[in-house]
């Protein structure tokens, strides 16, 4: 307008009506409290307010340019990072295999660094910035974070490798009379937790205690330690030789693998691949009964992996523990 002089010419040189120029004009110099423009005469003219903002606007439109460039190379700049993931020992493959394939599908130049992390320290480092995004076997109690489930594994119990019960190809609730129980912090879950011990009140077992473990290395330290009997997926006690998992007789009990990361994420890709995953996990049922565990190596040795090595994605995977 500064330039034009003529509010059907400005207008149309940006695309708009003339009346909402005329009304952002004005609106402009009612919050400035000054006329920019004086519109007494055949043609219009700047005033000496006028005169004295234009270098004043043309630096600040210059500002908000270079701002949003920088932006802009920021947001690039953090999405070429990689994506720092944290994988709960155990992790199923399917989840991890959806997450890769969500990096090949949405940013094909994506890498990502996979650690092997227990759930206890994966959130602390969330919340400190160290880590992208965290799958974990409990939602964290932290309004910093964000939780969604992503898949849904089938719960057996873990026993003392020499205890009466190993021997047994399954195991009946009812059969855990006498023993206490380790589960996860009821403050992560408190309807899955009270859902659990409904169900073992149900087939008769009562634990005397019932202990809280925040990771499943906790876990099985208690049990090895003989502090109680353990509910969780067959994949999480895969690494301990001194148990043993044993399936449950009569209907599946169920526990859940979560996506966690930073609400305010610093990484553009963390929300993203939490909901690919997520999203996959609910269109295929989200299920894993057993199989698929174990310390990730390279992709195309992990179970459940075969086919999505190098040859199908150009991501690059570093795994570290």
């Amino acid at each position: 307008m500064a330039d034009a002089l003529h509010f059907g010419r400005a207008a149309e040189a940006l695309g708009m009506a003339q009346p909402p120029l005329s009304q952002s004009v004005r609106r402009l110099e009612r919050e400035l409290e000054v006329e920019l423009f004086d519109r007494s005469g055949r043609r219009v003219a700047l005033t000496s307010a006028g005169q004295a903002l234009v270098p004043e606007a043309r630096a600040m439109l210059a500002a908000d340019r270079r701002l949003r460039a920088r932006m802009a190379e920021a947001r690039a700049a953090a999405a070429r990072a990689p994506l720092r993931v944290g994988l709960v020992p155990g992790t199923p493959a399917s989840v991890v295999r959806e997450l890769l394939v969500g990096i090949t599908e949405q940013a094909p130049e994506g890498e990502v660094e996979l650690r092997e992390i227990p759930g206890a320290e994966q959130a602390r480092m969330l919340l400190d910035g160290r880590l992208d995004l965290g799958l974990l076997r409990h939602p964290v109690a932290a309004p910093e974070l964000r939780t969604v489930p992503v898949a849904e594994e089938r719960l057996g119990v873990v026993l003392p490798r020499l205890s009466a019960l190993a021997r047994q190809p399954q195991v009946e609730l009812g059969e855990l009379v006498g023993h206490d129980v380790v589960l996860f912090p009821r403050r992560t879950s408190p309807e899955r937790h009270d859902e659990v011990l409904a169900r073992c009140r149900q087939a008769g077992y009562v634990p005397g205690r019932v202990r809280a473990a925040e990771s499943a290395e906790v876990l099985l330290a208690l049990v090895v330690a003989g502090r109680g009997v353990g509910l969780v997926a067959e994949e999480a006690a895969r690494h301990e030789p001194r148990v043993v998992w044993r399936r449950l007789a009569g209907e599946p009990l169920r526990g859940h693998v979560f996506a966690a990361w930073p609400r305010r994420s610093a990484h553009p890709l963390a929300a993203r691949f939490g909901e690919v995953v997520a999203r996959a996990q609910s269109d295929s049922g989200g299920r894993n009964d057993g199989g698929g565990g174990g310390r990730p190596g390279p992709v195309g040795s992990v179970p459940g992996l075969a086919g999505i090595g190098d040859s199908t994605g150009p991501w690059a995977v570093v795994y570290d523990g």
